[in-house]
């Protein structure tokens, strides 16, 4: 099987990574990084490259293709007919067409979505409908066909590990969450709106504008 991980400028790099963790130990599994080019790609940090091993003209035929979201970066991949050209043709033959946070928007541009369940970031449902897309917020992943879409940055790793048991039973699934340590026991309970304060979600989207704060920050003291 070919899983063709996209990436443009300015994508999540956690989108990307974390699907890359769990299927590279699937079984006979080929695993590429497609872009317009080969070559490095400037995740949204503006820090950290992911090298795309191939460019889409190379990848006419991958069986899985995963698009990530991306805080800078999404708005321009949704405007690139190179990409949503891509997508649209490779559409036509792959197993699994998927997402990860606002990588559903990027599908959605290239009309996959319409008609069709759909999740992504909390941010962004209300932005599905503009896609023909029937918005699901509190679902973490959504399957209508072999489209599968997952919701924001952290739920690529659960979304892969779904996947994984889908194409190869749950004890493999099983076997490579056991190898990952995927055991996660979060700290704090605030990764969906519905678990915060209203006055923690507006400042945090307040925060996460790419222009007025490069980094989240609160206003309490740390402990220690």
């Amino acid at each position: 099987m070919q899983i063709a991980l996209v990436l443009y400028p300015g994508f999540t790099a956690l989108d990307v990574i974390g699907p890359y963790e769990v299927f590279n130990l699937m079984p006979d599994t080929e695993m590429v990084f497609v872009s317009n080019t080969a070559g490095p790609v400037v995740a949204d940090s503006g820090v950290l490259s992911v090298i795309a091993t191939h460019s889409f003209a190379d990848v006419p035929d991958p069986d899985l293709v995963l698009v990530p979201g991306g805080s800078t970066g999404t708005g321009p991949a949704m405007e690139d007919p190179e990409l949503t050209g891509w997508l649209r043709q490779v559409n036509e033959t792959t197993s699994w067409t998927t997402s990860v946070c606002g990588g559903a928007m990027v599908l959605g541009a290239a009309g996959i979505l319409d008609g069709r369940p759909a999740t992504t970031h909390w941010t962004a449902q209300d932005m599905l409908k503009n896609f023909g897309a029937q918005s699901r917020p509190h679902d973490r992943i959504v399957r209508d066909g072999k489209i599968a879409t997952a919701a924001g940055v952290s739920s690529g790793i659960d979304f892969a590990l779904w996947l994984a048991g889908e194409l190869h039973g749950r004890e493999t699934a099983e076997m490579i969450q056991l190898a990952i340590e995927y055991d996660p026991q979060p700290p704090f309970d605030a990764g969906h709106p519905s678990k915060v304060s209203e006055d923690l979600r507006q400042r945090t989207l307040t925060a996460m504008v790419p222009d007025s704060a490069p980094r989240l920050e609160g206003t309490g003291t740390a402990a220690g």
